[in-house]
């Protein structure tokens, strides 16, 4: 397509995105993580200074991506225009008043170790029905799903389902959404998917303006959100509490600076009064071998810096985990580290990264210390729920380098792959503890170095979306759950009524 034509493409789309919901309320659906090419177009925009918003907290709200879209894209449409028609038809689609419905049908052959930010089947066959309504004020979804021979045991499951609601600017909702904190692509050391979602109830705000008070400003655009949750009753610490919280900031155009903490508390046996709880957000008495340990705790701090280099964009990033020991301040500490950048080549869009993480405690700048990242003394099923880690899909004490490209054509179709490297589990030993067998723990078991390589295609398919995956590892792994195979391919299907 010519750059002329992409003028007029890009032109026309910001204007209706402008006037399509100059007046919408999103009271809450949201841009969910899963989804590459949204992120791909959100990002693409923050760093050519399309969207003044931070784009490192996932899910995003409707709201705010409305709010912070500039009207024109001038000359710059050459370079943003698929992105503006992706997100244009987004929200067209989620953002809407009124019902809507998807159905989805999947299958692998086997459920893989390693996850990404794209979301994929997660048993070996799932169906699942999402209906989902909207007003100016409410919103709600209810997603009941069945599973064929689940990881976890569970046949039936309501991930997805919510609902929420709007006071002022802010949203207050329940239920079981999967989330994305920081700049990784392929890991978070804090939050992801990579895990189900646990039930848990949140709070966010609708639209990540800066201040309105002046002396406030300077931190430019902001989010926050926290949540508090239950874990599974299948734990060495049945029922164990969570909270978690993230802040993120936007001091100048294209730096996004990110502050996280999640706390595991209570259950079974121990104490989950307020003192506990505030115990744990000020640090005190926060060691893992202590009797009034009040809970186990990380917290992390990202940033990423995106530029224009010519009509793409590029950034830089990193992520600090610091399992929360030292007073109020993270120790033992995890890294991630990477770079993405953007192309236009053959008339598509590519999104390219390259990621590094240590989750070997100190083991990146400093003395390693093994058996800390995600594990715990008390709370011996770790920093996981229903056998996966809550955070990296690598878990602890891993070194991973991965290259990741994504190729967006410009009738709808994608085209994904990455190579990685993975040295999981360094030190070979493991203290996690499995309560219940009928669980698989994807836990890395003694220490392994294995190469994997993954694709992934989408495309439209009887008048819905299918993606097929694939992905394969220079040897089997052993997990603590078992062994698994070298191939694994998956297939999902998706129709919107």
């Amino acid at each position: 397509m010519t750059s002329k034509h992409w003028t007029l493409v890009g032109g026309a789309v910001a204007c209706l995105i402008a006037a399509t919901y100059s007046s919408a309320a999103f009271s809450a659906p949201w841009l969910k993580p899963g989804d590459n090419r949204a992120r791909f177009a959100l990002q693409k925009l923050a760093d050519r200074g399309h969207l003044n918003r931070t784009t490192s907290t996932w899910p995003v709200m409707m709201g705010t991506v409305h709010s912070g879209l500039g009207r024109e894209a001038g000359n710059d449409a050459p370079a943003i225009g698929s992105a503006l028609a992706y997100l244009k038809f987004e929200m067209d689609e989620q953002g809407q008043q009124g019902w809507r419905a998807e159905y989805e049908l999947g299958a692998t052959s086997e459920p893989t170790f390693v996850r990404g930010f794209q979301a994929g089947p997660r048993e070996t066959a799932e169906t699942s029905l999402n209906v989902q309504w909207q007003g100016e004020s409410w919103a709600f979804g209810i997603k009941p799903g069945l599973e064929a021979n689940p990881e976890d045991d569970d046949t039936f499951r309501l991930d997805g389902s919510y609902l929420a609601a709007t006071a002022g600017n802010w949203v207050f909702g329940a239920g079981a959404i999967d989330r994305w904190w920081g700049p990784g692509w392929q890991s978070s050391l804090i939050l992801s998917n990579n895990a189900r979602p646990m039930p848990a109830v949140w709070l966010n705000r609708k639209n990540a303006a800066e201040p309105e008070t002046s002396w406030l400003k300077w931190i430019g655009p902001w989010q926050f959100t926290t949540f508090a949750g239950q874990l599974e009753s299948e734990r060495a610490v049945p029922e164990a509490k969570m909270i978690g919280m993230r802040l993120t900031v936007r001091p100048i155009d294209g730096l996004d600076i990110g502050f996280s903490r999640a706390i595991m508390f209570g259950g079974e046996g121990r104490p989950e009064g307020a003192s506990t709880i505030w115990n744990a957000l000020i640090g005190r008495d926060n060691g893992q071998l202590e009797e009034n340990d009040p809970g186990n705790q990380l917290a992390s701090i990202d940033a990423r810096y995106g530029f224009s280099i010519g009509d793409q964009a590029m950034g830089v990033y990193g992520q600090m985990m610091g399992e929360d020991e030292a007073g109020a301040f993270p120790a033992r500490k995890s890294w991630l580290l990477g770079t993405d950048w953007t192309t236009q080549l053959l008339e598509s869009d590519q999104q390219w990264f390259v990621e590094y993480a240590n989750t070997l405690a100190d083991d990146f700048l400093g003395n390693a210390m093994p058996n800390i990242t995600y594990t715990h003394s008390r709370y011996r099923s770790g920093y996981r729920h229903k056998g996966r880690n809550m955070a990296s899909t690598f878990d602890g004490d891993t070194e991973t380098l991965t290259l990741g490209v994504f190729n967006f054509f410009p009738d709808g179709r994608n085209l994904s792959a990455s190579l990685g490297y993975l040295d999981l589990n360094k030190d070979g030993a493991n203290r996690t503890v499995i309560p219940d067998d009928d669980i698989f723990y994807n836990v890395p078991e003694g220490d392994q170095k294995a190469a994997i390589a993954s694709v992934g295609y989408g495309t439209q398919f009887l008048n819905g979306w299918l993606d097929l995956t694939a992905q394969v590892t220079d040897k089997k792994i052993e997990l603590l759950g078992g062994e698994k195979d070298q191939w694994s391919v998956g297939a999902a299907w998706r129709y919107r009524f």
